[in-house]
């Protein structure tokens, strides 16, 4: 079993990373031909970065639009945050205070996390105009996520796992040096689903998360009257005409 855990462990590193500096790649070399930031818009780089930082961190835009689906869905990736920091202490062999610090918030966070979800998932399904643009790939995401989210808080209330010796295989998988790895059924789905989806994560719309950072209507400022925009091969034409 864990021969098989850590090939799917690999191989969706692999595709997780490649994939997604692929797109990122692919995302940076885009031209964005035209200045189309969404108003009102910053008027300097620094008032940009602000805003960015304000989308990120409190989902400024979707708090505007509609509070209902702003609830769940920052209600979902607050909570998913303190999940994986508090699953930090799998991948250093020292834990660091701070994470110590997080495991109680992290620990109930799982619970505001399964609630986001739902109210996403529910949303699909009763929302007539968001169910009827949402695709098989969509509800795989969030069931994907529920079931992670599921199992993963099973294990922490319900049926424990050797945390110890999963920190054994963990560790070992950063050197190839596979080790026994505990067969408890809520963790292995546990694995299993966290391997699939970083194996979809460079071809759906979890793309998202990089993409917010590339988007012209996000990342460029309101400067049109006192520089002039050129995307890159324009830029480079119209240096060789003149």
């Amino acid at each position: 079993m864990e021969y098989l855990y850590a090939l799917l462990f690999y191989v969706a590193t692999v595709i997780f990373i490649g994939g997604l500096a692929y797109k990122v790649y692919q995302y940076a070399t885009t031209p964005a031909p035209l200045k189309i930031p969404t108003m009102p818009a910053p008027l300097t780089m620094s008032g940009v970065v602000l805003r960015l930082l304000r989308e990120v961190v409190f989902f400024e835009s979707l708090f505007r639009s509609n509070k209902w689906i702003w609830l769940f869905g920052w209600m979902f990736h607050i909570a998913l945050w303190l999940v994986l920091f508090r699953h930090l202490r799998y991948f250093t062999d020292s834990v660091w205070l701070i994470i110590v610090l997080a495991q109680p918030f992290g620990k109930y966070a799982a619970f505001a996390m399964l609630a986001g979800l739902g109210g996403l998932f529910i949303r699909r399904i009763l929302v007539e105009r968001i169910h009827y643009i949402t695709n098989p790939s969509d509800y795989l995401i969030l069931a994907l996520l529920i079931v992670i989210g599921a199992s993963g808080t099973m294990m922490t209330f319900v049926t424990h796992t050797d945390i110890v010796q999963l920190k054994v295989f963990i560790s070992g998988l950063r050197t190839f040096n596979i080790q026994p790895l505990p067969t408890d059924i809520p963790l292995l789905i546990h694995l299993a689903s966290v391997f699939a989806l970083m194996i979809i994560f460079p071809f759906s719309k979890l793309l998202h998360a990089p993409g917010v950072f590339f988007s012209p209507s996000r990342n460029q400022a309101d400067n049109t009257r006192e520089r002039r925009h050129l995307a890159s091969w324009a830029a480079a034409k119209f240096e060789t005409q003149s």
